[in-house]
């Protein structure tokens, strides 16, 4: 199969567990309760705090209050920002995208980036399991919120990872049958199967593991190189 020659953005990266997502179309004044330009700043430190929190300690499934007492804002500063625990929680999941791609946008190759975001998951165990546990409330009933995000994060991420796979496999060429669709959706599930993997098991290895695909698609050399 003949990959055409396409430049991929500069924004379409592999994010956090290696799902291709693109900047385009997000903004951190994105909030479901639209707060004026003033409460900005306020609404970014509250999630900056969040992540913070979550990353470190993981995350209680209780109530909004709660969860304002663990990262130590009060209940009716959360009430403003966020109109429910999933609408607050999914912003938090979309902030930590926006900085993952911030961070690895100047990272050629969707392997490397895979690798760069998967040693950097190591650290932020909290926050995985939070992207565990938000993606399996999105298939369940009255998760509107983690399902619209969801939706939306696996269609831009199909849509980047295979921009990603296009300009990287130009010139190497891919193994006869490998429909870059697919293989965007494979390595997708692939890493989201993984990370589940090392939630249970801190032995699995990432990085090597979606290396073999890799392996698999791209035909080997016979020049020497």
């Amino acid at each position: 199969m003949a990959v055409a020659t396409t430049v991929a953005p500069k924004t379409s990266t592999w994010m956090f567990f290696c799902e291709g997502t693109s900047l385009n179309g997000y903004s951190r004044d994105m909030t479901t309760r639209g707060p004026y330009p003033k409460g900005v700043q306020r609404r970014r430190e509250i999630l900056d705090r969040a992540l913070e929190v979550f990353a470190e300690k993981g995350f209680e499934s209780t109530s909004l209050r709660a969860i304002g007492e663990a990262i130590g804002v009060s209940h009716a500063a959360l009430s403003h920002y966020f109109e429910s625990r999933e609408a607050l929680l999914v912003e938090v999941l979309r902030e930590r995208d926006l900085q993952g791609a911030e961070a690895i946008a100047d990272i050629d190759g969707v392997l490397e980036r895979t690798t760069v975001i998967a040693e950097h998951n190591k650290n932020v165990p909290g926050l995985v399991g939070l992207h565990t546990v938000m993606m399996a409330s999105a298939v369940e009933p009255g998760h509107e919120v983690a399902t619209e995000f969801f939706t939306d994060r696996f269609e831009r991420g199909r849509e980047s990872t295979r921009a990603a796979l296009e300009h990287d496999l130009a010139e190497r060429g891919i193994a006869p049958g490998v429909d870059l669709d697919d293989l965007a959706s494979l390595i997708m599930a692939a890493s989201d199967g993984l990370q589940v993997q090392w939630l249970l098991d801190d032995r699995i290895d990432i990085p090597r593991i979606l290396a073999l695909i890799e392996r698999i698609v791209v035909p080997a050399r016979t020049d020497g190189a």
